[in-house]
Order: structure tokens, then sequence, then C-alpha cells
């Protein structure tokens, strides 16, 4: 039979209704399969920060910079380290201290975090203690310039001491800072970071040692994080525990971040992702782009 334009355009527009009705029926059961708040597969809204670890993009940047570079990208927050051109270090006077504070309370970005690299596997009991002591200066440092908390890290299992010497060591020197820590109101993250010790199973026997409210761990997207039972089991190992997260460049296909991220939110956390990445000679372009990675892995873009 010929069709006219006219009857097809009648048989077009008379389909419409149908078509319609039929989209809505399959919108209404995706609704009804997404759990409430879901977004592009995230069962919950993320409430995640994003920051920045000085570590090795911003080494060389001054605190002006380090807050103005910050801003630029719409970072939230960032984590200071030591040894590098900001010159947040136990040596500074009182007056430096106060002037810390006040440059971060003054602008957008908040200081989150001082990174340390105390660690506190050694068998040497002399430097042991002075690690210790050290850590409860910087702590010191912390609360004076205005951060929530320090970074620490175990490094190691030292060679013909038995692991679970060392473990239960770092725990018990993790349960005296946390002591410390929340006296001044302080959160000791320990990354999970080092030879051998950046297994999760050893991390949650560390942290079970230290057993101290004021102590957390700082996921740090290793790629052992899969080694063992898997990502999933890892994740669980600490997930009730994980008080800051690193992020490595989120471009890199080896390691699942949209996954990480679908774990975070479903357990409800809330704190800081920060991103911890190499220089560049264009650093808050790659910040942006970082930024918007960031943003998409969580299905905000």
């Amino acid at each position: 039979m010929k069709t006219t334009r006219r009857s097809f355009l009648a048989t077009s527009i008379g389909s419409l209704p149908v078509v319609a009705s039929a989209t809505a029926t399959q919108g209404a059961r995706a609704a009804e399969k997404a759990p409430p708040g879901a977004v592009d597969g995230f069962a919950k809204p993320s409430q995640m920060k994003l920051g920045l670890v000085t570590y090795n993009l911003a080494k060389d940047w001054d605190i002006p910079t380090v807050i103005a570079n910050c801003r630029k990208a719409r970072f939230d927050g960032v984590e200071l380290r030591t040894t590098h051109k900001h010159g947040v270090e136990v040596s500074l006077s009182a007056t430096e201290r106060a002037d810390v504070r006040r440059r971060f309370a003054d602008s957008p970005v908040e200081l989150f975090s001082l990174g340390s690299a105390f660690d506190y596997h050694t068998p040497d009991g002399a430097r042991l203690r002075r690690d210790i002591e050290a850590t409860k200066a910087y702590l010191q440092l912390a609360h004076d310039v205005g951060a929530s908390g320090i970074k620490v890290r175990p490094n190691d299992l030292p060679k013909g001491v038995p692991e679970e010497v060392t473990l239960a060591q770092i725990g018990r020197s993790l349960r005296e800072l946390g002591e410390v820590a929340a006296g001044l109101g302080l959160v000791l993250r320990l990354e999970v970071h080092g030879n051998q010790t950046a297994s999760l199973p050893r991390i949650r026997r560390i942290l079970d040692e230290a057993g101290h409210k004021a102590v957390g761990a700082c996921w740090n997207s290793n790629q052992t994080d899969m080694e063992g039972a898997g990502f999933d089991a890892n994740f669980d190992l600490v997930r009730d525990r994980i008080v800051e997260v690193h992020l490595r460049d989120l471009f890199l296909p080896e390691y699942p971040f949209r996954r990480l991220f679908q774990r975070l939110v479903e357990s409800g956390y809330r704190g800081y992702t920060l991103a911890e990445i190499p220089e560049s000679p264009d650093p808050v372009r790659v910040m942006q782009y970082f930024r918007g990675l960031w943003l998409a892995y969580q299905g905000l873009l």
C-alpha cells in the first residue's frame, strides 16, 4: 500500500503515546531497582572530600602557593608532608605556628593533616623511643597549626625478628601515641605502607594491637590491596577503621578506583581522599583533571 506523507505522520504521531508510556514504564522499573539516593551505581550519594598530599606534586610550594593552587583546582584541603618547602616543622616558633593556623583559617582550604615519616618497626629500642617522642612533638605541632591529626606508617618487617613481635611492637607504640593524640583532640592515621607491612591483614593486626579509638587507617591505594583474598576482602578488614585515603593517579588501569569509591561510599566514609601524585610543569591543570576523574568515578559528572 502506498504511504503518503500525511498517513506517515498520522501513524507516527499516533504511536507517540505508546512509546512514551513504554519509556516511562522502563524508567519506573529502573527506579524501583535502584536504592534510594543511588547515583550511577552508588547506593548512597558521596559525601567525601577531595584533598592534596604535598608529596610530590606540591613539594616545592610554600604555604601561599599551596592555598592558591588548591583554591584554583577546587580542592577542599591538604596534607602537608614533612621536609617540604612549606616548612611546617617542629622547629617553628609559637608565633610561626599561629601564622600557619591563621593562613589556613582565613582561606577555604582546610589544613587536614600533617604527613610524617615516622615508623615503629625497628628492633633498636633507643631509636624506637626517639621516634615515639618525635611523633609526640609532631602531634603537638599539628594541634598548634590547626590540623586534625597526623599520618604515620609502618615501613618493614626486620629480618631475624618474628613477625608477630614486630607487629605487636608497632601496635603498642601506636597505643601510646593514641593517648597523646586523644588528649590533643587529634587522630593518628596509620598509612597502609611499607615492604611487607602494606599487607591489609598485617595492618589490621597492628590496629587491633593498638586498640585505641584515636588510631585509624590511611588507605593508600597500593597494588597489594588485591593480594590474598582480593580487594573486597582486604577492604573489609579495615573498612571500619579508615580515617583517611591516599589516591594515586586515577587514570591507572591496574587499580580498581571506581570500586574503591563504591566501597567507601557504601561504608559511609565522609572523610578526605587525597591526591598523592607526581610533579608536573602544569600542576593546577593536572589537579583540575584529577578532580574531574574523581567526580566521574563517583557518578557525579
